[in-house]
């Protein structure tokens, strides 16, 4: 707030018969024998001022009467003057030397004002120049708080604040003031580490809370210095995250998820989240340096969407999010499609993030693939590609209901992940299943298209007995289906448990002699990989036929202690016939596969 030592207002009314009295209030305090001679209008409201100690200070106001020398001039407009009518006061007060307090609410304003009206040293020494210049430069760029106050007041102003140099100055004075403050909390943290959290959390939480309230281009230039002096990038994190909640908290739910909505907000607001949106995404931290948020990340997604932003903002959230796709939830992929007509999700946008991670799997591969130690980064990434394709599964069962997806979409889900990215493919299977249940008009060719992406050797035994039943199917999937599970059930109880299968992989990764060095080595690491799957795989079965094993013999005591030995004899004699030509292989056919049948089907069902 302004001190000033008298309350009296320069500010005169537009009616002249009120004016001299009003004027003479303030003049006779120094002029007691001297009348207003000077009328100087400022945005349409007008001052009764005296020559003598405006010339003394104002070269623009002493050129001004030196241009009208021909002709008495009793009357002046200053157009655009910086800060308006008030500002011209506390000028016009300065002027007259009376007193009163250069604050960070007014300095900017001030020292726009002074060079508007040219108070500079030519024409009185410690003019209005050279006074709120040592304010600014001794006293706002020492504090945190009244250099983001002097941000605030520019805003306002015009381009010439620019010019004078007034904002690059607490810019920088911003971000070395959070600099220091991060060096006091790292010492702080080697003094006591007890107390360090505390002070460090304080510190942070105050300088983000003031910066939230600049203007987006301002905050652009606070951030981008930050970066350049050394501020903490998690720090710069924390401060977008916390700018972003506050600036865009106008963008609804319920704005999202019905678009037809009309919007509240007039065209200009409109303008603003799409460059603060903008803004926001391009003062990111670079992915090594930080670990920004994917909550954060598929927020600012949302809003990008939502107030179209560039294309280039939304292809680098999509690629930001892409590099760390394996810790992302279900719900953060379901971002609501806001075209008219289109499925209730955006299927195109997680479409294209699932494109950018497999495409930088494959580079950190082909980055790999000059030395022969990087299995372990291999293993990373397949892990992480895993990961993904359970996800993806997951996804494409919770869009498959959707009855305006269309199988187009749906279809380039799941041909997107290759064959490799799934251990099993009961989630597969099962967002195909919601799919064909969701949809009945598809043509049998169009059900023939979609189910040649099961692979039946990839199903679980309770999935496997499902699809057996299942009626939505095509008779050529069920027939496959039962194929490979009684071809399954023959390599199980015949003690192979897929040797064949194994031993075929084995032979076939030997290299060729006509390939190069480099080629036999991705096809090795291929190979290496599809051997991984098998056995992953093949534990999965062995765990299976372990509880069924478990099953069968709790069900053999149970009937043992019965002394039901008539049951016990006659499942005994139907046990030697033999569906299999091989050792043994009947011996157990019977009762797994009822078994299966009326228990298994029915808990997985999802009819």
């Amino acid at each position: 707030m302004v001190s000033f030592s008298d309350n009296t207002s320069l500010s005169c009314p537009n009616n002249p018969s009120q004016a001299p009295k009003f004027a003479n209030t303030f003049t006779t305090r120094i002029f007691s024998d001297v009348a207003g001679d000077i009328t100087i209008t400022v945005d349409g409201e007008s001052f009764l001022l005296h020559k003598f100690p405006l010339v003394s200070r104002s070269g623009k106001i002493r050129k001004m009467f030196a241009d009208g020398k021909d002709y008495n001039v009793s009357k002046l407009e200053l157009v655009n003057f910086p800060g308006g009518p008030h500002t011209f006061e506390l000028a016009m007060k300065f002027c007259y030397g009376m007193n009163f307090e250069i604050t960070a609410a007014n300095a900017a304003l001030l020292r726009c004002a002074a060079e508007y009206l040219e108070m500079s040293e030519d024409y009185r020494e410690e003019n209005l120049i050279a006074r709120t210049e040592v304010y600014l430069n001794d006293v706002v760029v020492q504090s945190l708080e009244k250099c983001v106050e002097v941000l605030c007041t520019c805003e306002n102003l015009p381009p010439i604040v620019e010019e004078l140099g007034i904002i690059n100055t607490c810019v920088e004075a911003i971000a070395m003031n959070a600099c220091k403050e991060q060096l006091v909390s790292g010492l702080s943290t080697l003094d006591c580490n007890g107390e360090s959290t505390e002070l460090k959390t304080g510190s942070l939480e105050w300088w983000i809370e003031d910066l939230s309230v600049l203007r987006i281009d301002y905050y652009h230039k606070v951030i981008t210095s930050m970066a350049r002096i050394g501020v903490r990038p998690d720090s710069i994190v924390e401060s977008l995250m916390h700018y972003a909640q506050i600036s865009l908290k106008s963008i609804g739910k319920c704005q999202i998820w019905n678009p037809a909505r009309p919007n509240s907000n007039s065209g200009t607001t409109e303008n603003e989240q799409k460059t603060i949106v903008e803004a926001l995404v391009n003062l990111l931290p670079t992915l090594k340096s930080s670990n920004v948020p994917l909550s954060f990340l598929f927020g600012m997604l949302r809003m990008a969407i939502m107030v179209e932003a560039t294309v280039a903002c939304r292809l680098e959230l999509e690629r930001r999010i892409a590099f760390r796709l394996e810790m992302a939830s279900l719900d953060d992929l379901l971002i609501p499609s806001l075209r008219a007509g289109d499925s209730l999700f955006d299927i195109d946008t997680v479409h294209r993030i699932l494109v950018n991670f497999l495409q930088q799997i494959e580079d950190e591969e082909n980055e790999d693939s000059g030395g022969y130690e990087s299995d372990g980064l291999a293993s990373l990434g397949h892990g992480s590609l895993l990961k993904v394709g359970r996800l993806i599964d997951s996804y494409l069962a919770e869009i498959a209901p959707d009855p305006y997806l269309s199988l187009q979409k749906f279809i380039a889900m799941i041909e997107t992940l290759p064959d490799y990215a799934r251990v099993i493919d009961d989630g597969l299977y099962r967002a195909i299943d919601i799919y064909l249940k969701a949809h009945p008009m598809l043509s049998d060719h169009e059900c023939k298209k979609l189910c040649k992406f099961i692979d039946c050797q990839k199903l679980s035994q309770e999935a496997t007995n499902h699809a057996a039943q299942n009626e939505r199917l095509p008779v050529q999937m069920a027939i496959k289906v039962l194929y490979f599970e009684q071809l399954r059930l023959k390599n199980a109880l015949c003690g192979s448990n897929g040797d064949g299968f194994l031993s075929q992989k084995i032979s076939s990764s030997v290299p060729s002699a006509a390939m190069s060095p480099r080629d036999n080595y991705a096809s090795l690491r291929r190979e290496n990989r599809e051997l991984k799957l098998e056995i992953s795989r093949m534990r999965v079965r062995l765990s299976e036929l372990e509880k069924e094993q478990v099953v069968m013999k709790r069900g053999m005591k149970e009937k043992s202690g019965n002394g039901k030995t008539f049951f016990t004899s006659l499942s005994k004699g139907i046990g030697r016939i033999g569906i299999f030509s091989g050792p043994g292989g009947g011996k157990r056919r019977k009762p797994r596969r009822s078994e299966g049948k009326s228990g298994r089907s029915r808990r997985y069902s999802v009819s």
